[in-house]
């Protein structure tokens, strides 16, 4: 398999923690691949004609995209139920903290962005700095039952959201009055899995 990969889009680095937690790593061929929203990667686009990344090639040629996608069919190659559970309350809670941790990602991009425009709109960033303290806050109340629960894609998604905050919003300095949480994400970021997919800024 070959998985079109930067290392530093944090659903890349979903993706790739999966496959280290399914023991799938080693069959994924990464390809350095430049994605922009300004701009177009003509290369990625016969895989993907979105333009974006992550992009999954399979040996038969079948393109999968996107984080979402890649990693229930990663889960499926390795037996199935690992990091989806089959069925029950346990799936929809793992596919809410999927969504939750996945909606965070996108929110942080977005805010990024704005907040690097020439004339950034004031009532965008109101906005988003009151999405991020109502989730921030909602993750440390849900802390305790992360730390509680088998392991799933939620806390996956959750866990490279809080290592994004990180990586791009340092100053906001999220731990202060979040105690669970951040005993939680410590554990997390110690994983083997996050350990081997460092974010690098290239």
């Amino acid at each position: 398999m070959r998985l079109h990969w930067s290392p530093r889009s944090p659903f890349v680095r979903k993706v790739m923690v999966a496959a280290h937690e399914l023991g799938l790593a080693d069959r994924i061929e990464t390809v350095r691949t430049r994605v922009a929203t300004a701009e177009v990667n003509h290369g990625l686009l016969p895989d993907n004609p979105l333009g974006k990344i992550p992009t999954l090639v399979l040996e038969d040629g079948t393109t999968l995209y996107d984080s979402v996608v890649i990693c229930e069919y990663l889960d499926a190659l390795a037996g199935g139920g690992r990091l989806f559970p089959a069925a029950g309350p346990a799936r929809w809670t793992a596919l809410r903290r999927h969504a939750l941790g996945n909606g965070y990602l996108d929110l942080l991009i977005l805010w990024r962005f704005e907040r690097t425009r020439t004339v950034p709109s004031a009532g965008m960033l109101e906005g988003f700095a009151a999405k991020h303290a109502a989730t921030i806050d909602a993750l440390e109340r849900e802390a305790p039952a992360l730390a509680r629960d088998a392991f799933s894609i939620g806390h996956i998604a959750i866990g490279c959201a809080l290592a994004y905050l990180d990586f791009r919003f340092d100053a906001l300095h999220w731990r202060e009055g979040r105690p669970a949480l951040a005993a939680w994400f410590a554990d997390f970021a110690a994983r083997p899995s996050m350990l081997a997919t460092p974010v690098v800024d290239d």
